[in-house]
């Protein structure tokens, strides 16, 4: 049996050479249609039909997304921010310009993005666009230019917020984060690389993303919209043209984008804008503990009936949780009625309470489940790290 098909193989590779050698060099010996075409036979797994042109029937839409583009482009504007240049110690001394001169050092320029946020001219952008910044001058999409005032910045989230005196300026509409899941789709909106404005799409990729070293607050919308330098601070939009996010980071090994970009919360950044504009600041909440992830591992070694939590491992001497009655050793499981499992979703939960008002913190302390009432003090300035 093998030796049969062995012939029989060697047989059908002899026959299709042959073919091959007859259809170049003998095309005439071949058989032909009444239209002239060569009859060749190929093997197939199944026949292919010929391409045909596609006519779209009359009145056929194509879906599309420039009525959403058309909505949000007119609020997102350029921001180019300049420094000035940075003085040596030597810059004053008389023998250091004459041998080395007085050199012309030019003012350094960064470029960004922002969002115009209300009818009378308030700006979201990131803080790292402007920080550090002697002027910044903002573009619209009409070509009118403005210089921005700087009404505040919020490092721990890397929201600052501006200010133009113009006229008619056109205002983004805000959207619902509590209404966008994975898997929407998403415009991200911004002037990458100082190109001009440009309009990328994609989805949600994912949300509530944090511990990832960016900022001290983070509950970032992760997206595959492409996401360049020059983007940050620009507006991340929903099919529909509303504000969900500004445009903060990417992860990227080259500088360029890679699928992954992540954008502030819109609900974040206006509480941050709101904050800022009447107060000055941004009110936070603060209890003063150290905390840290509960693994499986401690749990087990402090014999916890639960397995998710945030451990406080130190209390403040005579910080709010002190007075409350929080003790390095507890777990922390929920902040009044917010589930807390990881230090991230603690800091968050402890932030947006109110200064001075009494939060009801459930902690595990051994076996014992407990309710402690704990009068929220203010989070101070972020200059160091600081107890949360």
């Amino acid at each position: 049996m093998r030796r049969t098909w062995l012939i029989f193989s060697q047989a059908v590779t002899v026959a299709v050479a042959a073919l091959f050698v007859v259809a170049t060099l003998k095309p005439d010996w071949l058989p032909r249609r009444s239209d002239g075409s060569v009859v060749t036979v190929l093997p197939s797994l199944a026949p292919v039909a010929p391409a045909q042109p596609v006519a779209l029937a009359p009145g056929a839409t194509v879906f599309s997304y420039a009525a959403a583009a058309q909505r949000a482009t007119p609020a997102v504007v350029s921001i180019t921010a300049r420094k000035a240049p940075p003085r040596s110690a030597q810059s004053n001394d008389p023998w250091f310009r004459f041998f080395f001169g007085d050199g012309n050092p030019q003012p350094q320029t960064g470029l960004g993005s922002g969002v115009i946020a209300t009818p009378d001219g308030y700006l979201l952008t990131n803080n790292h666009v402007i920080e550090g910044a002697d002027d910044i001058e903002v573009q619209l999409t009409d070509g009118r230019t403005a210089t921005a005032k700087l009404i505040g910045t919020d490092p721990e989230t890397d929201v600052a917020v501006l200010k133009i005196e113009l006229d008619r300026v056109p205002a983004i509409s805000f959207g619902n984060t509590e209404n966008l899941h994975v898997g929407d789709v998403v415009l991200a909106i911004g002037n990458p690389f100082g190109v001009g404005q440009t309009v990328t799409s994609g989805i949600v990729s994912a949300l509530g993303r944090d511990q990832l070293g960016i900022n001290t607050f983070e509950n970032f919308i992760q997206t595959d919209a492409a996401i360049n330098p020059g983007n940050s601070g620009g507006a991340l939009v929903d099919a529909a043209g509303n504000l969900v996010g500004i445009n903060t980071a990417i992860y990227s090994r080259n500088g360029g984008s890679m699928g992954i970009g992540f954008a502030i919360p819109v609900d974040t950044a206006r509480q941050v804008m709101e904050g800022l504009i009447r107060d000055g600041q941004v009110m936070r909440g603060w209890i003063g503990v150290e905390p840290r992830e509960l693994t499986p591992e401690i749990a087990e070694t402090l014999r916890l009936p639960i397995r998710q939590g945030v451990l406080i491992t130190g209390v403040l001497q005579s910080g709010p949780a002190s007075e409350g009655g929080l003790r390095p050793g507890d777990v922390v499981v929920k902040v009044g009625d917010k589930p807390v499992a990881s230090t991230g979703q603690l800091l968050n939960a402890v932030a947006s309470l109110k200064p001075r008002e009494t939060a009801v913190i459930s902690v595990q302390r051994g076996d014992k489940a407990l309710e402690l009432n704990v009068v929220v003090g203010q989070r101070p300035k972020a200059r160091t790290r600081q107890p949360q």
